[in-house]
């Protein structure tokens, strides 16, 4: 098979969380644990770092890696889903795995795969792990998929692990209460090994400390240990909360690399360019000011639409789309009436008819129309709005890929 024939076959024949849904979601580690002895144990060869949380995961392991790129490490970085190119998932030093890996590596397995029915997922974390070993790199930041304690990247054991933060999304896997929620999260906390905590509540800390003690780990919160703000090229305002947590997590990795202050500073300046990450609070366009934004749970949407009313404009635009799983009713109300909207449906099999959503927006009062793809949606916005207007793009990761 060439590439796209791989990609194809990837795709169509093994359950994808990102196309299907829950009906991807592997409630347990058995084939991970099968694939990676199959794969000679790549995972134990390289030294990680792992990163959970409902929000700001993408962003916190680009960071990290960014600094440590900085200090002149090879990092590989693990990261999902993609927006363009599944490749963007495997990069080392911000050069994505080659076309050539990926057709080998499926090729060389394939019966494995078949014969043991591996999701997409379980086979994706175990070509990043053969990849990141056969290169030889210095350390691998890897990204949970969803959750933690069940997630197939949770068979590695790493030079620390790192939780972002909890908020209620996938709760139908993962329990419907901060503490279940933070209780999946925190099942990455392995034997001995610090684990940073970005943001917390009293719900969810209570389950950090419990897990970090019968772990005999050392726990940081770095909401409270880190008071300096430093600037990034990532200028969302959630990106502050995900700031500390980068820069606690560097003071604790210090015990294994040499950073300087002037490597963390750039690592956090240059972490678009030094790792590709895109749509957090991304402008891509002028006159009017366009921003796209991958938020997608009301946690993440919250402080999304507040900085949006910090900005000044004439009139407010939204091309809106989201997946079939979200929780209209939680979601919906954040957005403000005082706006236009183009309601869309992201080009994923999970995608919400627009009709629907357009209906099910109309009861909270926001107002607009349905367009039949996103690149309509927001073609028809830009030549609605003046240029001194705004207009954001989100609901979804996936409306987002469309654009960027």
């Amino acid at each position: 098979m060439n590439y796209q024939e791989t990609l194809d076959w990837m795709f169509t024949q093994l359950p994808m969380y990102q196309q299907q849904g829950a009906s991807a979601y592997k409630k347990d580690l058995t084939n991970t644990v099968l694939l990676v002895n199959h794969l000679g144990n790549p995972e134990k060869s390289i030294k990680t770092i792992h990163v959970a949380g409902t929000n700001g995961k993408g962003s916190t392991s680009s960071m990290i890696a960014s600094v440590l790129q900085e200090a002149g490490y090879k990092v590989g970085l693990y990261t999902s889903p993609h927006l363009r190119d599944f490749r963007e998932r495997i990069k080392i030093n911000n050069v994505k795995i080659t076309e050539d890996f990926v057709i080998d590596f499926i090729a060389d397995n394939k019966s494995f795969f078949e014969e043991n029915q591996l999701s997409f997922f379980e086979m994706t974390v175990g070509l990043a792990f053969d990849y990141f070993a056969k290169e030889n790199v210095d350390v691998a930041v890897i990204e949970v998929g969803m959750g933690g304690r069940l997630d197939s990247t949770n068979v590695i054991t790493p030079l620390i692990s790192v939780i972002t933060n909890i908020g209620f999304d996938h709760m139908q896997f993962l329990g419907d209460t901060m503490e279940s929620i933070a209780f999946e999260k925190a099942g990455i906390i392995k034997l001995n090994v610090p684990v940073i905590i970005g943001e917390y509540t009293n719900e969810t800390r209570s389950v950090f400390l419990a897990k970090a003690n019968e772990c005999q780990s050392d726990i940081y919160f770095a909401s409270d240990l880190i008071t300096e703000d430093y600037p990034s090229a990532l200028s969302g305002d959630y990106q502050i909360h995900n700031k500390k947590t980068v820069v606690q997590s560097i003071n604790v990795l210090r015990a294994h690399f040499t950073v300087s202050e002037e490597h963390l500073k750039n690592g956090l300046q240059n972490v678009v360019k030094n790792t590709g990450l895109l749509g957090r609070w991304q402008q891509i366009h002028f006159n009017p000011k366009v921003i796209c934004d991958t938020a997608h749970n009301s946690h993440g949407l919250k402080i999304v639409l507040n900085q949006i009313q910090k900005e000044k404009f004439e009139r407010l635009y939204f091309v809106l789309g989201v997946v079939n799983d979200k929780d209209l009713d939680d979601i919906l109300p954040l957005f403000p009436k005082n706006a236009n909207y183009f309601f869309c449906r992201p080009n994923v099999p999970r995608g919400l008819d627009a009709n629907f959503l357009l209906q099910e927006a109309t009861e909270f009062g926001l107002i607009g129309k349905v367009c039949n793809s996103v690149s309509e949606a927001y073609q028809e916005a830009l030549e609605t709005a003046g240029e001194n207007d705004f207009i954001y793009i989100g609901g979804s990761t996936f409306v987002v890929a469309e654009i960027v």
